[in-house]
């Protein structure tokens, strides 16, 4: 695997929009996903795929190898995942381009991804041709992000958000724990407890824990 050098001496580096070829670096355990992206890539004039990933550890490793003009992003991989492959990758180059394409749908995750550093956030169920712009529009230096997204993330926008510990007692309701066990836990009184439940069911506009937990799956605070 070849170095790719100065990022500022090449076809396709990073920063020069006006190359011919958008060189894609496609990062997802899965490999139909990526023999997908590749599938589709292939057919593409403009474009090609630079390398592929099975996890985040190599997709940092490949990105510091390849310097590709745009990084397909998968989020939930073993041994690293994807929000922290973005910092890594951002670590190594600023002007990086990144392009989280996952099955994840909530606004929390879509936030979260942005605020690592992602230029887009593309659900894996889009169109084809919606794939194919996003990578263009993410490669001239814009953002691109699904319209489903892009509507959960507005629709919370003005949400009060939970707190750490809020976060921290709605991850043990997830996993079964009754009020006693998180306070103990946390060494916090039951009453307490009870109270930091009754602002997390008001910040999430449900009326009982499980409810909560939906809600929180749903929006991306922590996977199934």
């Amino acid at each position: 695997m070849k170095d790719g050098g100065d990022f500022g001496h090449r076809k396709g580096a990073i920063g020069d929009r006006d190359s011919v070829t958008i060189r894609v670096l496609t990062v997802d355990d899965h490999a139909t996903v990526r023999d997908g992206v590749a599938a589709l890539i292939a057919r593409q004039p403009d474009m090609e795929i630079a390398g592929e990933a099975a996890n985040g550890i190599e997709g940092v490793a490949m990105f510091r190898a390849l310097t590709p003009d745009v990084t397909l992003m998968d989020l939930q991989m073993p041994d690293l995942n994807g929000i922290d492959a973005i910092g890594a990758i951002l670590d190594l180059c600023p002007r990086a381009r990144i392009l989280v394409l996952t099955t994840y749908s909530g606004d929390a995750q879509a936030v979260r991804a942005i605020r690592a550093g992602a230029a887009g956030y593309l659900l894996k169920s889009c169109l084809r041709t919606e794939l194919l712009d996003a990578i263009r529009t993410v490669h001239a230096g814009r953002r691109a992000m699904s319209a489903e997204i892009s509507h959960a993330v507005a629709e919370h926008a003005l949400d009060e958000p939970l707190t750490d510990r809020e976060m921290a007692i709605l991850g043990m309701v997830a996993e079964g724990h009754p009020n006693k066990q998180i306070a103990r836990d946390l060494d916090l009184s039951p009453d307490t407890i009870k109270s930091h439940l009754k602002n997390i069911f008001a910040k999430l506009g449900v009326d009982d824990r499980t409810h909560a937990v939906t809600v929180a799956i749903r929006r991306g605070f922590f996977q199934r």
